[in-house]
């Protein structure tokens, strides 16, 4: 954006002269365009033969993840990028495009995200194949809770559990279950390659997966540590020994 002086003032106030440009004095701000929403019209053109009524055909529709969905691609990869990696419930994103002009109901986002889910499970698949085929896999869990689940109070601890690998392709593959038994981590691993590495935190189940399906078992160094931690505040200070255990790095 170029600022100028008005015409009027283009003069020196000591003799009169007009003044010439010599410079410009620059300074940035960082700005932010606001999420813009637009329709797209999709037009298939038809064709006809000008000697009969025979010869009639129309440009085949272009697939779509969700067949004839009111959110195209780009919305949809905008409303899923919200949710899972901002956290942004999809009624917070319904308000948000009608702030913008866009009328969507928060029942038919969240039906599409249903069908997308349904779409990309293929990939999902791939990706859980590929991950039990590595050589070294992470594996987590943590609660998760459900609001409305069949059968369940919303206050029931759920679990979510993550594994991951650190080839140069990593994978990351997220499974929830309504809880945190050993059967249910059991069918975590079920088709695991044998002598692959499993890196876990001290969860007991853990021990019988490894020892189930033939791997190489490692504990974490950082829960090995707090163990330590929890015996040092026990002891008095003045019978402490000279230790090099101090919380220094969470590594």
């Amino acid at each position: 954006m170029r600022h100028e002086l008005p015409e009027a003032d283009r003069f020196c106030t000591h003799d009169a002269h007009a003044l010439v440009e010599i410079g410009v004095e620059t300074s940035e701000q960082f700005d932010v365009i606001p999420e813009q929403l637009r329709v797209i019209q999709h037009q298939r053109v038809k064709y006809a033969c000008p000697c009969c009524d025979l010869g009639i055909k129309a440009t085949p529709a272009q697939p779509r993840i969700i067949p004839h969905g009111v959110l195209s691609e780009l919305a949809l990869a905008w409303i899923i990028t919200g949710k899972y990696q901002f956290g942004m419930p999809i009624y917070r994103q319904a308000g948000l495009l009608r702030r913008f002009g866009g009328d969507i109901s928060s029942n038919t986002i969240a039906a599409s995200m249903v069908r997308v889910g349904l779409a990309t499970q293929p990939v999902i698949n791939l990706m859980r194949d590929a991950l039990l085929e590595a050589e070294l896999i992470y594996c987590d869990e943590t609660t998760f809770q459900v609001l409305k689940e069949k059968g369940r109070k919303p206050q029931t601890k759920s679990y979510l559990w993550s594994q991951m690998t650190n080839s140069e392709n990593p994978i990351r593959c997220f499974t929830y279950t309504p809880g945190r038994g050993a059967q249910l981590a059991d069918k975590l691993f079920t088709g695991i390659r044998k002598g692959s590495v499993l890196m876990t935190d001290g969860y007991e189940p853990y021990n019988g997966i490894a020892e189930r399906y033939q791997l190489v078992h490692l504990g974490c160094w950082v829960h090995c540590r707090r163990y330590f931690v929890k015996a040092e505040e026990n002891v008095p200070k003045a019978a402490r020994p000279p230790i090099c255990l101090r919380r220094t790095s969470s590594r």
